[in-house]
């Protein structure tokens, strides 16, 4: 439920010029409004299930789409067996439609798209209706590593050759190769968990992300009520950041028997399993995806 403090769902991921709009509630084309956001930034529409919270907004993101005039395509995936309900919400009054959204249903364990830069990957979660949780991966890379380049007599635009090729002879009519003056860089990532009790798919989604957007409905002392109608507590969002090397943690789905005050108790449930960076979600907040750098992916050992 909204509050006062909070509108329903809503999240933009901006990605290289993609824009991936993960469930958009009621409100949601208010809040774009408020936070500088144009309907041409959205490249996605991404509905984790039909649960009003999570597509309530998807008339009004659709219709200013249309009027906005967007002329690029706007994929829009979903669980496949709510198809009834997306027909519904993409039509859900009179409007001058628009022809660039094109449906993606989704069905099945994993499935991937590529969108520009980045891939696009969807998994099932547990929800007393059907579910999915999405990923955003970029492919990894080389990071060329100076004192070697240096070492080897390598400059200038021969780097440049070195890393289109693989490998050059240089002057002295040494071969040197990409592997000698480079090192794996990881690609960066994000996941977004929404309404879900613990399982496989929530897990699979969150391993080794640099960013992860997940519900946080309840704390421990309402696992119960979590596990019945399939959220997650703080505490578990907890444990599947730190089993899974996760380098942010935002924090969401509040329940709304909670107030802005409740925040540190969230916290403090995350802190007994990860000790990375915790952010709690408030609206219109920018989090951004960790910069890539130099890291070791930390795990949680039982």
């Amino acid at each position: 439920m909204p509050t006062r403090h909070r509108n329903h769902n809503g999240y933009l991921l901006r990605w290289d010029g993609e824009g991936f709009l993960f469930d958009p509630g009621e409100g949601t084309q208010r809040q774009m409004l408020h936070a500088g956001v144009s309907a041409h930034d959205v490249t996605w529409i991404c509905v984790t299930h039909f649960h009003g919270d999570h597509c309530l907004g998807v008339p009004g993101v659709v219709q200013r789409i249309a009027r906005d005039k967007v002329n690029h395509e706007v994929r829009a995936a979903y669980p496949a067996s709510g198809e009834i309900y997306w027909r519904r919400l993409r039509n859900a009054s009179a409007f001058a439609d628009t022809d660039v959204i094109t449906p993606r249903p989704v069905s099945g364990e994993v499935v991937r798209w590529p969108s520009g830069p980045v891939t696009l990957t969807a998994r099932p979660l547990s929800h007393p209706v059907q579910s999915y949780g999405y990923r955003v991966d970029e492919p990894g890379g080389r990071r060329m590593l100076p004192e070697e380049l240096a070492r080897r007599g390598v400059r200038g635009p021969m780097i440049g050759e070195l890393q289109r090729n693989g490998s050059l002879t240089t002057p002295d009519g040494s071969t040197v190769t990409l592997d000698e003056c480079s090192a794996p860089r990881p690609g960066q990532s994000a996941a977004f968990v929404m309404d879900t009790r613990l399982c496989d798919g929530a897990f699979a989604l969150a391993d080794g992300v640099d960013l992860l957007v997940i519900e946080s409905t309840f704390l421990s002392d309402e696992s119960a009520m979590a596990a019945q109608y399939g959220h997650l507590t703080a505490a578990q969002a907890g444990q599947i950041a730190a089993a899974c090397g996760v380098r942010r943690l935002v924090l969401t789905h509040f329940s709304e028997r909670y107030t802005t005050a409740d925040e540190p108790r969230f916290v403090d449930e995350v802190r007994k399993s990860y000790a990375g960076d915790v952010v709690t979600a408030r609206d219109l907040m920018r989090v951004p995806v960790p910069k890539r750098g130099d890291y070791q992916v930390q795990r949680a050992t039982k």
